[in-house]
């Protein structure tokens, strides 16, 4: 077992600040590893797959009387029927246990969630494997970029198509339909590979649905269920002064590099390629580390672009470019950006093999560093 201790830690932390620990993230993350890695014996681990789970925990209250563990683990807890009643009266009538529940969505993601637990928990989002978590897995970047940071396939000898493609049909049946009761598959699996295609670039739902031949209200729908489930992300546009910048239109980014890869038929890595895919180890990075923190791009009508803009404080905004090759940094964008939004810190995200320098580019100063290196 491969220890990740930035994320039980996570775990821990969230405790002490709320009863449930809420687990979240996309099918073959490790969550489930994750959760029996938590070192206590005092765990119970409750498996809510398995059918008689539902008729277990019938009468929660009745469970949590006869429970003699300090911590309960229920991994899955959106298979059975009333799962927020269940964590609800943990939390209310037994404070001093402490709840971890997994699931690859949001509390808020379908009607079977009648409760979102508002005060009673604290949400943490498992993301693939870290950038900084590689040398533990024993994987050189190039592969993690390629296979992506689902540990089974990260830690495979080659890459093998089968397991995307199966990947993609489990959560359509395991996650999907019964969380949003969507009936056509192929339908949502065309839009989910046509948006891991388009990874990194500007979503248009309009255009989107004109390729495929599907309704926009569809599109939005699905849209929704891929952004709940973690299987996407939508990065919003920054904009705080009306400087012809976008302010609608968002970059639509997919959950992990191997799937990226996977969809656009890549079996071997190109430079521009791996500048493509550092992007989305970055934004993974940021979602990890800034959990509470939107993070946005920006992008002006002339076609300059910010890859990732996170605001820290009235008129405090830190810059995020990132290069595989810190030498094709072109600073015209930072420093055009940086003519309306001066305050904050600058940072030039690249493979490194030695520590964080400074750098400057014209009147700006710039780190440039690992994604481990932006201050969180």
């Amino acid at each position: 077992m491969i220890a990740r201790p930035f994320w039980l830690e996570r775990i821990k932390t969230a405790w002490q600040e709320a009863p449930i620990a809420w687990l979240s993230g996309v099918r073959r993350t490790g969550k489930t590893t994750l959760a029996r890695d938590l070192g206590d014996e005092q765990i119970l681990y409750v498996n809510c797959d398995l059918p008689a789970t539902g008729d277990m925990v019938r009468d929660p209250a009745l469970f949590y009387r006869n429970c003699h563990q300090q911590i309960i683990v229920f991994d899955e807890i959106h298979q059975i029927g009333d799962p927020s009643r269940v964590l609800k009266i943990g939390a209310d009538m037994f404070p001093k246990l402490r709840i971890l529940a997994t699931g690859s969505s949001t509390l808020a993601a379908s009607k079977k969630f009648r409760d979102t637990l508002t005060g009673r928990k604290r949400q943490i989002h498992l993301t693939p494997v870290l950038n900084t978590e590689l040398k533990a897995f024993g994987v050189a970047l190039p592969k993690r970029l390629l296979h992506g940071g689902l540990p089974p396939a990260l830690l495979a000898e080659t890459k093998k198509p089968s397991f995307y493609r199966e990947w993609m049909d489990s959560f359509f049946a395991r996650d999907i339909q019964r969380l949003f009761a969507f009936r056509d598959m192929n339908r949502f699996n065309s839009l989910f590979e046509y948006l891991l295609r388009q990874s990194g670039g500007q979503l248009e739902v309009t255009k989107t649905a004109v390729a495929l031949g599907i309704t926009r209200p569809t599109v939005e729908s699905h849209l929704r269920a891929l952004e709940i489930t973690h299987a996407i992300t939508l990065v919003r546009p920054f904009s705080g002064g009306g400087q012809k910048e976008l302010v609608k239109q968002p970059k639509v980014y997919g959950f992990d590099t191997g799937f990226v890869s996977f969809a656009r038929g890549w079996d071997s890595l190109r430079s521009d390629d791996c500048g493509s895919l550092w992007e989305h180890l970055t934004l993974e990075h940021l979602q990890a580390h800034l959990p509470d923190t939107p993070i946005r791009y920006w992008r002006d009508k002339a076609g300059s672009e910010i890859d990732f803009v996170v605001t820290r404080a009235r008129d405090t905004v830190d810059v995020i470019e990132c290069k595989w090759n810190p030498a094709a940094f072109d600073a015209s964008a930072l420093n055009l950006f940086r003519s309306y939004y001066p305050k904050g810190q600058n940072y030039l995200v690249t493979p490194l093999e030695g520590p964080a320098y400074a750098r400057r580019f014209g009147k700006l100063e710039v780190t440039v560093c690992e994604p481990d290196g932006i201050e969180a």
